[in-house]
């Protein structure tokens, strides 16, 4: 059995939302670029690289809080 420390999981939820806000900004910054004619081809793929670890780092952290349980 496993105690789960208070202040580590508000430090994971605070992290967790930091990261999502990051993610929704990239998204937003993705869709400015892309506006732009002509657009930065290279500059939209490392946002959607950069988005796709901050995911990554996301799920990682989502399990940490809600593990899978296999009863």
């Amino acid at each position: 059995m496993t105690t789960e420390n208070p202040v580590n999981k508000k430090e994971v939820l605070q992290r967790l939302r930091e990261l999502k806000s990051e993610h929704r900004d990239l998204d937003d910054e993705i869709l400015q670029i892309s506006e732009k004619v002509p657009f930065d081809q290279i500059q939209i793929q490392r946002l959607k690289k950069h988005k796709l670890v901050l995911k990554d780092e996301i799920s990682r952290l989502e399990d940490v809080l809600l593990p899978d349980i296999i009863a």
